[in-house]
């Protein structure tokens, strides 16, 4: 059950990083950051994904924080740079 969560968590940031990709190229806007950083969320949930299904295999968890912190620092630089 926890995959089919996290698999609908990915799509729904995918769906957003397309959103935000769109409206980027139609108007130019400072939205790529922002995408680029569902982008990371959706890789994030993908990552969190195969690590549920390869159980004890494997550990992901430390590519998965990775991942999770870039994409984090990426939107706080975006939104720290609209600031000013």
């Amino acid at each position: 059950m926890p995959e089919l969560v996290y698999g609908l968590c990915a799509l729904t940031s995918l769906f957003c990083a397309g959103m935000l990709v769109r409206a980027y190229f139609a108007r130019r806007t400072r939205l790529l950051r922002s995408s680029l950083c569902f982008v990371g969320l959706a890789i994030n949930n993908i990552v969190l994904v195969i690590d549920f299904l390869l159980g004890s295999a494997a550990d992901l968890s430390i590519l998965r924080t990775s991942i999770a912190l870039v994409a984090m620092l990426l939107l706080v630089i975006g939104l720290a740079w609209e600031t000013r």
